[in-house]
């Protein structure tokens, strides 16, 4: 088989594989709502309400009758793109919800990957380069750190010591309300403001973005560090490396022109999927720091037992990763041939 076949039987197969990922996913989380301890119609009605009210109430939002009708009928929905309407704010889609909360959730992600890629790719390189050395302990210890410690522990320690004591960064908010925020053109305050032309903006929204964006970027820089470290360090034992050591190139050139360009291909698999876990999953985060995010619209979900708003961003989460995971997979083929077979 050709190479362009395989890559195309590849891709297809991939694709065919989403929607199933899709589906079990749907399901599961259809199904552990509903074991979940709580009735999202005591929440709503209070427990004290007449049984009558809440019969009347169930009724009202598609909770009444056999759990496989609900979940036939919710599946009808999705397959309409409709993921329904919240049961707590009573009239609020949920596709409303997302592009309501989703840009926060974007701009935190993207300046937290930025922060990440920029400090473990740069220590993992200085802790290749000088291997055996104090440095190279220096950039491993980093790595063990970042990627153990808790990230609520880490946000309520940083936010105590540079929020409170120090008063270095607003917490608990995105932008202050006695400043008009951006005109929203694609909702990330920093990009709006910019292109706005107002830079007044655009470093209020950068000041109060820093605290959270630095705590999770730190944080996720572990990866990064510790696979830039291995893949370099033996990127930098390669004959090829050697040959260019022999022409008497500079040590520094070698590392940046012929080695990282090799040893950076495993993390273009790792940046796919830790982006669009950040996108869905950077929950504990965005709950620290009361950061106006999707995930943290999803915990006040959960917390009400808000059935519709949790399925609907549960699903458009799983989309993005399902989406991310594909294309990753289909570069990763294109790049290395060896995966496709």
């Amino acid at each position: 088989m050709s190479r362009s076949k395989a890559l195309q039987s590849y891709i297809i197969l991939r694709l065919l594989l989403a929607p199933l990922m899709l589906f079990t996913i749907i399901t599961v989380v259809f199904l552990l709502l509903r074991a979940t301890p709580g009735d999202p119609i005591d929440a709503i009605l209070g427990p004290k309400a007449s049984q009558e009210a809440k019969e009347i109430m169930r009724e009202q939002l598609g909770l009444a009758g056999p759990i496989w009708l609900q979940y036939l009928n919710y599946l009808k929905q999705l397959l309409n793109f409709d993921l329904g309407t919240s049961i707590t704010t009573r009239g609020e889609t949920v596709w409303k919800i997302i592009t309501d909360y989703f840009p926060a959730t974007v701009e935190l992600a993207v300046f937290s990957m930025l922060i990440a890629l920029t400090v473990g790719i740069g220590i993992g390189m200085m802790s290749a380069s000088k291997p055996n050395t104090g440095w190279d302990a220096g950039g491993r210890l980093f790595g063990i750190i970042t990627y153990s410690v808790p990230a609520f522990w880490a946000g309520m320690i940083l936010q105590l010591i540079f929020g409170v004591q120090l008063g270095w960064f607003p917490l608990g908010t995105r932008f202050p309300v006695t400043i008009t925020p951006p005109p929203t053109i694609t909702g990330l305050y920093t990009l709006d403001s910019l292109l706005s032309g107002n830079l007044t903006q655009f470093f209020t929204a950068l000041h109060h973005l820093a605290l959270p964006s630095i705590t999770l970027g730190i944080l996720i820089s572990g990866i990064f560090e510790r696979i830039v470290r291995v893949n370099l360090k033996q990127t930098l034992q390669a004959d090829y490396v050697e040959a260019a050591r022999a022409r008497g190139i500079p040590e520094g050139r070698i590392l940046v022109s012929h080695a990282l360009k090799n040893a950076l291909i495993p993390v273009i698999t790792v940046l796919g999927l830790t982006l669009a876990s950040l996108l869905g999953g950077a929950i504990l985060t965005e709950v620290t720091f009361s950061w106006p995010g999707l995930a943290n619209r999803l915990y006040e979900a959960i917390s009400s037992r808000d059935y519709p708003t949790v399925q609907g961003i549960v699903v458009f989460f799983a989309a993005i990763v399902v989406i991310a995971s594909i294309l990753i997979d289909i570069l990763n083929a294109y790049i290395d041939p060896r995966i496709r077979y």
